[in-house]
């Protein structure tokens, strides 16, 4: 366990803003964990993993815990999957590209998604047809209340859309450890959401397999995207609004072009739709704004600050308010 004081943790989140931990933890092992929390160390302010899904507004007083837990591993097999066991703190897309290699089917979809393993669950992240939930076996958290592990599986997770038991019941609870996917031996192509056909087809793939899908992935993301190594982001910053189908049919004929989906007896709402209509798509505030390419996401272009970037997004919420009667709902978890 590696302990270190006053330290910025610009490098650590994918927004790259500076807030400065006063103390960071570095957890990188479940022993790590367990020593600890039956220390006498007070409960820590926040828990960071890859930081790819967190708006840090301000410093962070007393400890800040860093999940570094390693390894990928197959520990068991079927006829028809395998099941990999991943520490939290591997990094979500290596975790992907070591599936593809090994030929273990099911993550290709969500190639390129920014972030560690151990957020995958939480976040019940999803891209191209394909949810977490749609993979996911089990998982080990550290409930730290009752100092214990405890194991986590498909029924016990209340996985919906971005949402986990995680995010709700046993936010600052429980400390995921290691998550343990089921992964198809024989793969089932799903090709058929966003651009991924005809992006094979430019690709002039005749032969189809898990990695030309995530090739094709990972070139739309990189197409519409910000890599956050070059431009601070957090990927999509709020989440599809769910609506009546009465309210979506009353702003169609308003908004003849507005996009939605089916979504049970109601419909998903595309909130880029939504915010780039309102005119936000590439506004640009200093050195903070909204992408030029995808309204969804949210960019620090050098040098902006939490706060700034918050307020921003506290106007397109009440903009779209005001236009659409929808309230628009982060996906990124707020550090105020």
């Amino acid at each position: 366990m590696r302990i270190a004081e006053n330290i910025d943790l610009k490098p650590f989140n994918t927004f790259g803003l500076s807030s400065i931990a006063e103390r960071l933890v570095h957890i990188t092992s479940q022993d790590d964990l367990v020593e600890y929390f039956e220390s006498a160390a007070p409960y820590p302010s926040l828990v960071l993993g890859g930081g790819s899904n967190m708006l840090l507004t301000r410093d962070i007083p007393g400890t800040t815990l860093k999940i570094e837990l390693p390894g990928i591993e197959v520990v068991d097999e079927d006829a028809t999957h395998y099941y990999v066991r991943s520490g939290a703190g591997e990094v979500w897309h290596a975790f992907v590209l070591k599936a593809i290699e090994s030929g273990w089917a099911g993550v290709e979809n969500l190639s390129l998604i920014p972030g560690n393993v151990g957020a995958a669950p939480m976040q019940n992240i999803g891209a191209y047809g394909v949810e977490i939930k749609d993979v996911f076996h089990s998982l080990e958290a550290y409930l730290t209340a009752d100092k214990s592990f405890e194991t986590f599986y498909l029924k016990d997770c209340n996985f919906g859309y971005r949402e986990s038991v995680f995010k709700r019941t046993l936010k600052n609870r429980a400390i995921i450890c290691s998550v343990t996917f089921k992964l198809k031996k024989t793969p089932s192509f799903n090709t058929s959401y966003g651009a991924i056909e005809q992006e094979l087809e430019r690709m002039g793939v005749t032969d189809l397999s898990i990695k030309a899908i995530s090739d094709a992935v990972i070139a739309i993301r990189r197409s519409k995207l910000p890599n956050p190594k070059e431009i601070g982001n957090a990927g999509s910053f709020f989440k599809n609004p769910v609506i009546t189908k009465g309210h979506f049919e009353s702003l169609k004929k308003r908004y003849p072009n507005i996009v939605g989906y089916p979504a049970a007896d109601d419909v998903k709402v595309a909130a880029g739709w939504l915010i780039e209509n309102a005119g936000y798509k590439g506004k640009r505030v200093g050195d903070y704004g909204i992408h030029t390419r995808q309204a969804l996401v949210l960019v620090n272009y050098g040098g902006a600050n939490g706060e700034d970037i918050y307020q921003l997004s506290e106007e397109v919420i009440n903009r779209v308010e005001e236009m659409y009667d929808i309230r628009l709902e982060r996906e990124v978890n707020i550090i105020r």
